[in-house]
């Protein structure tokens, strides 16, 4: 049995907060994790992992990437006090933090194994497997209909029928740094990209920031078809009336990125938590949370030629130039129809 203990007030940034304590433990050692993965979905590793050193405790924070970007960085010029350990799913924003010397330098056996595209300059780890993937409504929409590749879902959007208007979902790019990423490498990987766009605006498709709210929104029929969206999140509890697909034009795969902080109070422990999440062990309560994927569902079945990784390395740094960026979101507020933002 594990201790859990909600934090009452969590500061601004903060989407929730937990605390994970082995039962009847005295813990001499707290770690501070500062994180973009729900706290529903990561607990059984966080429980897992204190329960295998319960002279620790985990201090959970759960943030948005956006936010997470900013307080990281923040503390990184010594504006702020800094995480021991922090994980998001913003890859190309913990490369920048990298890049920017914000982070600490760990190397382990377990870590060495790690495959090139899961690991950079031994200051960011890929810990994860995770599918972008569309989901649809099976009450709303017919298995002869699912869009099974970007161009099935364009074929639908171009249809004379008004009968997805407002009706499909995505990201946010500017509420999302999840969101801008996976975009993003679809600008960079898809030449349907520019016709996605298009079928996005003349089908009014949404955009909002998470995916727990594309999800709620699908399920409930408010929405029909939802695009990129986090396969693990999907998957990680049973829904009678969603389907899920893998795209079988190519479907991207995401690593959340862990990443410990120079100023570090606990850098020990913290490489300790990293070795116990690339273990045989971690890895098995991972995967059974979802968030590391494999191929054995006929459902979502992926296949190798089909697969898209995003790389941990400086080519993300490319998703993080100012002007790119601009010219990335003036785009994405056209096709959307949002106004400017101060």
């Amino acid at each position: 049995m594990i201790a859990l203990f909600l934090w009452a007030l969590p500061v601004a940034g903060q989407e929730a907060t937990q605390r994970f304590v082995a039962a009847d433990a005295a813990p001499q050692t707290s770690l501070l994790v500062r994180s973009t993965t729900d706290i529903s979905i990561f607990a059984p590793a966080l429980e897992a992992f204190v329960t295998q050193f319960p002279t620790v405790q985990i201090q959970y924070e759960q943030w948005g990437s956006n936010a997470l970007y900013s307080d990281s960085l923040s503390a990184c010029e010594g504006q702020s006090l800094p995480a021991d350990i922090v994980i998001s799913s913003g890859v190309h924003q913990m490369v920048d933090l990298v890049n920017r010397a914000c982070a600490s330098e760990y190397r382990s056996d377990l870590t060495a194994q790690l495959p090139a595209a899961r690991i950079w300059r031994d200051e960011l780890w890929g810990i994860t497997r995770e599918a972008a993937v569309i989901i649809y409504n099976t009450d709303l929409i017919s298995a002869e209909d699912a869009p099974r590749t970007r161009f099935d879902l364009l074929d639908l959007m171009r249809r004379p029928s008004d009968d997805l208007i407002g009706k499909i979902a995505t990201y946010d790019v500017e509420a999302s740094g999840l969101g801008f990423l996976f975009a993003f490498m679809d600008s960079q990987e898809a030449a349907t990209f520019g016709g996605l766009l298009e079928g996005f605006a003349r089908v009014d498709a949404v955009a909002t920031c998470c995916s727990a709210e594309i999800i709620e929104g699908v399920e409930s029929g408010q929405y029909k078809i939802a695009y990129n969206v986090l396969g693990s999140y999907v998957e990680s509890v049973q829904h009678k009336n969603l389907g899920v697909i893998h795209p079988e034009d190519y479907t991207m795969f995401l690593s959340r990125g862990l990443m410990i902080p120079k100023g570090a109070s606990q850098r020990e422990t913290a490489g300790v938590f990293l070795d116990f999440l690339l273990s045989p062990q971690g890895r098995a309560v991972l995967s059974k949370s979802t968030l590391i994927h494999d191929n054995n569902s006929d459902e979502t079945s992926t296949t190798l030629s089909a697969e898209r990784y995003i790389p941990i390395g400086p080519t993300l740094l490319v998703a993080m130039d100012k002007q790119r960026r601009g010219r990335f979101i003036a785009k994405w507020r056209d096709t959307f129809g949002m106004d400017a933002q101060e």
